[in-house]
């Protein structure tokens, strides 16, 4: 049985740098950052009503001449057994996948690679890989399989990138570095400059977001460490830098 696909975007240019993609969003995750705004897909439930994999498939096959790929989302798309059927019937409409996931399982990802399934990673970095990235996302975690995760892409040959959501209540400027300082060597880092509306966690709708010049240092900063490090939504925020041996921040 195929996981419920509980969100469909028809087409973006926002998803997957350089393509026109349709995104699906899956149910459930083992995360609960506070400035998560799918709290809607948080809990893997059948409430709401799934979008029929039929009608996903029409879509594609109906955009084929210009969507460039379908975009794998959540929650955490990971923790659905039958992920990988998922991704075989995209691939079998000859449909490129990007996987957007929070690099807990490094199993199910090692897999996914291996066979060839995938094209495009997106992994979200929460925090350095310290006492920090519990304070973030609020709940036990792995750091092992954090590690892991981001060493299978480093390691790969397809696409990847790795992205942190900047809130100022989890992470002083000081923490973004050190996050970067986890995906040493990276190919592409983005930053993702905090939202104060729909949050999960409601109190953080006080909390004011770093400005430009603030977001754009940091990139500066962090770009000592990654091969780009740009924040997202500001081409002009971009920064290269000869980065140092890859590694994970150990």
């Amino acid at each position: 049985m195929l996981p419920p696909i509980k969100g469909l975007i028809e087409n973006t240019l926002l998803d997957w740098e350089g393509r026109l993609a349709a995104v699906v969003f899956l149910p459930g995750c083992n995360y609960r950052c506070g400035y998560c705004h799918a709290r809607h897909l948080l809990s893997h439930t059948d409430q709401d009503e799934a979008i029929p994999i039929q009608h996903v498939l029409a879509s594609l096959l109906r955009d084929r001449n210009w969507v460039d790929g379908v975009v794998i989302s959540g929650g955490e798309p990971t923790l659905h057994a039958s992920l990988r059927e998922l991704i075989e019937l995209f691939r079998e409409s000859d449909v490129p996948v990007k996987l957007d996931t929070n690099g807990s399982r490094p199993k199910v990802l090692e897999s996914l690679l291996e066979d060839g399934l995938l094209d495009y990673v997106a992994m979200d970095v929460k925090a350095p890989l310290d006492e920090r990235y519990e304070k973030v996302v609020r709940q036990p975690v792995n750091l092992d399989a954090v590690r892991a995760c981001i060493e299978l892409l480093i390691e790969s040959d397809i696409g990847y990138e790795f992205r942190t959501t900047v809130c100022p209540e989890s992470l002083a400027p000081d923490d973004v570095v050190d996050t970067a300082k986890a995906v040493r060597g990276a190919a592409l880092y983005y930053l993702q400059r905090f939202r104060p509306w729909n949050c999960l966690d409601e109190t953080l709708h006080a909390v004011k977001p770093y400005n430009d010049e603030q977001m754009r240092d940091l990139a500066g900063r962090c770009a000592k460490y990654v091969r780009r490090c740009i924040v997202r939504g500001d081409a002009a925020s971009e920064v290269t830098h000869p980065p140092a041996a890859p590694g994970c921040g150990r």
